[in-house]
């Protein structure tokens, strides 16, 4: 890996860390220990900074404190471009789940939509909330959990969406950090799906942030979505830079 790949893996992480904030964040030894609740795994994991980190065995000693301290699972988010801790999570026997994929591009090389059934909003509106908590069948702490993130996001932000029969049909949101446009939240009704409302929502979105001046779009998407990834590569999303999994620590026997 090249000094500048590597720089542009961790301006990314640190952009899609940022994009979607979590309620409280504790730094130990060179991982940020996040945690908000619900059933987000980015938000309620340990996850490494650029730089110096500390010897494993200690990150996960403490990480193993926090998590359990507050009631819940420990859970590691390992991205390829740090993986010191896989034998040691090995060795405690954690389980890897949810592999994901972030995808780059320069916001020149990406499809741009204009339709007058997008909107785009700088805050999310009861509308665009309601229908993302549809789709998402969120429960009722996971909607609480979801207004307070959105409340914490630093830097230009925009609430997209597709409206078609008088109702929100696809949404997503994005937020530009270091001029970095990190997409995220891209969902369509299972109703209106096949029809390219996620194409022309996202398209949307891309051409708010090419005016706002941002120069390259980044997201993450699960390895194994592919309709998710069929539609990114559509839009120009083309380069993979790297993978993250996830390690949760097994119920042990009472």
């Amino acid at each position: 890996m090249s000094a500048g790949d590597d720089d542009l893996n961790w301006r990314v992480e640190q952009a899609c860390r940022e994009g979607w904030p979590a309620a409280t964040e504790t730094l130990v030894d060179g991982w940020l220990l996040r945690r908000s609740g619900g059933r987000i795994r980015r938000t309620n994991s340990a996850n490494p900074l650029r730089g110096e980190r500390g010897a494993p065995d200690a990150v996960i000693d403490a990480a193993e404190s926090f998590y359990i301290g507050h009631g819940q699972t420990p859970l590691f988010r390992v991205p390829g471009i740090a993986g010191e801790l896989e034998a040691a999570l090995d060795h405690r026997g954690y389980q890897p789940e949810g592999g994901t994929i972030h995808l780059h591009a320069g916001i020149g090389g990406l499809a741009e939509f204009r339709d007058e059934q997008v909107t785009v909003l700088k805050v999310p509106g009861e509308d665009w909330l309601a229908a993302r908590f549809r789709m998402g069948a969120f429960d009722d702490a996971e909607r609480r959990i979801f207004r307070e993130m959105t409340g914490l996001i630093v830097g230009d932000r925009a609430f997209v969406s597709y409206e078609r029969d008088s109702q929100i049909a696809a949404l997503a949101y994005g937020v530009i950090r270091n001029g970095l446009l990190v997409v995220e939240s891209v969902e369509t009704d299972g109703r209106f799906r096949q029809q390219g409302l996620g194409r022309k929502t996202v398209g949307g979105l891309i051409g708010w942030a090419r005016r706002a001046g941002a120069h390259a779009a980044c997201l993450q998407v699960v390895a194994d979505n592919t309709p998710a990834r069929a539609l990114y590569a559509s839009l120009g999303f083309s380069r993979e830079l790297y993978r993250y999994h996830y390690r949760r620590k097994p119920h042990e026997p009472r």
